[in-house]
């Protein structure tokens, strides 16, 4: 059984990018909003479209860092970013948490402004929110002030009713069922 070769579709014309995107969410308890965002990031990437990942929170060294770098240094047009202190916020969150957060956010909007991406995922930008290291309404005022041909994707527990009004689409990922529940840790390419 071989590998078939597949002429991988460019979009080297802007008249060939879509000229409307949308707002997707995805949300809830359960374990696959990155790992879904992700899989989006993979098939913009493999239509040709330009896509910046950016995390907040997130300053840790997970595996699909790892993959987008890669991707990135053979020549796949993703830019990725982390925005975080590499620690888990318990408790309030720091004035350096605040900080990089705000900043990533403003970075974040002035590429999206920019024209150069066609994708843009802002992965836990609502835990965030909810943490309190940026606001709903700074999150409601991205979607608002986003160019119409880029699609936007947010992922993060715990949206706002708000929040979700102002999508084109929302997931909610809910947990049934799950192994740390028994103990098992997070393992490096599963959850990490």
């Amino acid at each position: 059984m071989g590998v078939t070769a597949v002429k991988r579709e460019s979009y080297d014309n802007e008249k060939d990018r879509f000229d409307h995107g949308y707002v997707q969410i995805y949300t809830g308890n359960g374990k696959g909003k990155t790992t879904a965002s992700i899989g989006l990031v993979m098939r913009a990437l493999g239509a040709g479209l330009r896509v910046l990942f950016a995390q907040l929170v997130k300053g840790s060294r997970y595996s699909e860092i790892n993959m987008l770098e890669r991707i990135s240094d053979l020549g796949g047009s993703v830019t990725f970013k982390q925005y975080g202190e590499g620690r888990f916020i318990v408790g309030e969150p720091s004035d350096s948490d605040k900080k990089a957060a705000k900043l990533g956010l403003e970075e974040i909007r002035t590429a999206m402004m920019s024209g150069k991406y066609d994708l843009v995922v802002l992965d836990e930008a609502i835990v965030a929110a909810k943490l309190g290291l940026i606001s709903y309404d700074d999150l409601i005022s991205l979607i608002d002030d986003r160019p119409g041909m880029v699609e936007l994707v947010l992922t993060g527990r715990g949206a706002s009713e708000e929040l979700m009004e102002r999508a084109d689409l929302v997931t909610e990922m809910r947990e049934i069922k799950h192994y740390y529940q028994k103990g098992v840790m997070a393992r490096r390419g599963i959850e990490s």
